[in-house]
């Protein structure tokens, strides 16, 4: 089982030499990869009609292909996860060309997370239709990987068309891996036909037991092997007690995590020691699932 971070990026601030320390703190305790958050816009919780996301304007987002590609310069072995990149609000061939040269430029250390999202002030404010965002998904993930394994593409669909063009370089993976982020139905059906894993922030293990069995009828469906899917589950240690984080993993493992990342945003930590401290204690606890 690998072992990860969430990158703190509501708390962490902007100093690049903190963002640089926090990582590299990440890679030397032993972890396997860090998984960053994406949110393009935040909105104005006083607008007109009030505003119920989870995050506003006054919550700092670093663009996780920006921030990947500063880390991949400062670290050897980190992995980077997006978790998840708000697919459908992106020009397709856009992503697939910063995907490649950030595979390249790390020596193929991505992991690409995708979701749908729910902000539609987003959807609006990059020129997407945030109603069709399930459906154009699909689309996307198909052509990603044709991008990302063919040096020439000709491509007609519903949304997307490329006339005999290509990236250079490709990735240095062929194609990235593409796990899909979400809970609802239509989501675990979709990743079960399309994906190469799961980033779950499901809360509990109740409510895995329920949907990684889902998940599972849902690969067999596609005709796909269950054991070969990665299950990437975080741990959000201002929910968890420290006290239960060693049940929490073993439990999940039982239900087939491949992944497990300790969560330590909203916190109400200043100091970046404050983060390192919890990432101490918890691969003191996590470390003997690593592997």
């Amino acid at each position: 089982m690998k072992l990860g971070v969430v990158f703190p990026q509501t708390e962490i601030g902007t100093d690049p030499g903190v963002i640089r320390d926090y990582a590299q703190a990440a890679e030397s305790l032993g972890y396997d990869y860090l998984l960053a958050y994406d949110h393009v816009l935040g909105a104005n919780p006083e607008r007109p009609g009030g505003w119920r996301g989870a995050y506003t304007y006054r919550d700092a987002f670093h663009e996780p292909f920006v921030l990947f590609a500063y880390l991949a310069a400062l670290t050897t072995r980190l992995e980077f996860t997006t978790g998840v990149l708000i697919l459908p609000q992106r020009q397709t061939a856009l992503v697939a060309k910063q995907a490649a040269a950030l595979d390249v430029l790390s020596g193929g250390r991505l992991r690409l997370g995708i979701g749908i999202g729910w902000n539609a002030v987003e959807y609006e404010a990059l020129g997407q239709d945030f109603h069709t965002r399930g459906r154009r998904s699909e689309e996307q993930v198909a052509l990603l990987r044709r991008l990302w394994t063919e040096p020439l593409v000709t491509f007609a669909g519903r949304d997307h068309r490329i006339s005999d063009a290509g990236l250079n370089p490709l990735p240095v993976q062929r194609p990235i891996p593409i796990w899909f982020g979400g809970e609802a139905d239509a989501v675990l059906r979709r990743m079960a036909r399309l994906g190469d894993g799961w980033i779950s922030n499901t809360r509990t293990l109740a409510q895995g037991r329920e949907q990684v069995a889902r998940l599972r009828e849902y690969l067999q469906a596609a005709g796909r092997d269950p054991a070969s899917f990665g299950i990437d589950i975080r741990i959000n240690a201002r929910l968890t007690p420290e006290a239960d984080w060693a049940a929490e993993i073993a439990g999940w493992r039982a239900l087939g995590a491949t992944h497990v990342c300790v969560n330590t945003m909203g916190m109400g930590f200043t100091r970046l020691e404050q983060h390192l401290d919890v990432l101490r204690r918890f691969m003191a606890v996590a470390g003997e699932w690593q592997g």
